[in-house]
């Protein structure tokens, strides 16, 4: 009888020793799965967002009532319209129906809504970590395939330590080393900011201004997150070295640099592309560092400025924000997993 299972099947019964064909998995239950477990983790935000920050410490009406010198009736009817005078079981409801209705409530501090907030510091720090984040993943990628390919070579050693020692690195020291030399004693960036006190009119003089504020803040991004795309795809490609496609390809004459570019990066680009996306997340929640270092106006920042208030309900807001932008991203890391791998699809 004519064996009609794919290849693609006939290796991996190969790899498993088994002599059945794997079960596949279809999309709808492996998307409806995986969403599933999304919607779990974001339910589990919610109620963090809420509970977590109930126990920091600080009052912020009291704050508020230290700088305006207010009355004890006052501070009563301020606590009344925070809605903090309400019981716990009712504020827990009013900010569930926030959350779900996209309305966080009315910043303790900037006494504008929450959700206005967001809206107008997202986008500069989609800015500031979109830039570094392809950044980070061109030139990690393609310092690790270069490495990989020769292992123990100069440029390898060389490549994987520095790669090592500033992933070890702390990224607020690095951002005030970098502030302090370039921006202080040197004096070759701005020290913090997005634009110049008085911005330029002229389009193309705005954006030299901006990316002018973007260099110190963007390079201590980049310098922190590239080396994890330098060791993932130095270690893939060595993996894929010793494959018999490569040898295969050899065998016909291809140049050796052929080989690498067509053969073995492409496949070796798997575990990169997942850790793409999952990083993307972190790497949007972990600007809250590097945007108050360099007072880049953007969520980070307005983050910690809630934390001093304490802000509450900003405080949730760019929590809630963060938590979702992070849950989508692993999302589609596993969708696109599921996509490239078949081993995944027939799970």
């Amino acid at each position: 009888m004519t064996n009609t299972v794919p290849p693609t099947e006939e290796i991996l019964l190969a790899e498993t020793g088994s002599d059945k064909a794997p079960r596949r998995v279809s999309a709808l239950s492996y998307f409806l799965s995986k969403l599933g477990g999304a919607a779990v983790s974001m339910a589990m935000v919610i109620l963090l967002g809420f509970f977590a920050f109930k126990i920091l410490p600080g009052d912020p009406v009291a704050g508020i009532a230290r700088e305006r010198q207010l009355s004890p009736e006052q501070i009563a009817q301020l606590r009344s319209q925070m809605g903090l005078d309400k019981p716990l079981w009712q504020q827990f409801t009013d900010y569930l129906v926030n959350v779900f209705t996209l309305n966080f409530g009315e910043s303790y501090v900037y006494r504008t809504p929450v959700a206005e907030l967001i809206g107008d510091y997202f986008w500069n720090t989609i800015l500031l970590t979109g830039t570094s984040a392809v950044i980070a993943i061109t030139l990690g990628l393609w310092l690790g395939q270069k490495a990989g390919w020769r292992p123990g070579s100069l440029f390898d050693r060389i490549t994987s330590g520095m790669a090592l020692v500033l992933w070890s690195v702390p990224t607020f020291w690095l951002a005030l080393i970098l502030l302090m030399v370039f921006g202080g004693t040197l004096q070759w960036f701005p020290t913090g900011g997005m634009t110049s006190p008085d911005p330029p009119t002229d389009p193309l003089a705005l954006v030299l201004d901006v990316a002018a504020h973007m260099v110190l803040p963007v390079v201590t991004m980049v310098a922190v997150v590239y080396a994890q795309y330098v060791m993932v795809m130095r270690a893939s490609l060595m993996e894929e070295k010793s494959a018999d496609y490569l040898v295969t390809a050899r065998a016909k004459g291809l140049r050796d640099d052929l080989v690498r570019r067509r053969h073995a990066v492409p496949n070796a680009l798997l575990p990169a592309v997942t850790l793409m996306f999952l990083h993307i997340g972190g790497l949007i929640a972990g600007a809250v560092t590097v945007e108050t270092v360099f007072s880049w106006p953007g969520l980070g920042k307005l983050t910690f400025e809630a934390i001093s208030g304490p802000d509450l309900p900003l405080l949730q807001g760019t929590f809630v924000v963060f938590s979702a932008v992070i849950i989508a991203t692993n999302l589609i890391a596993d969708l696109i997993y599921r996509r490239l791998d078949p081993r995944v699809r027939r799970g």
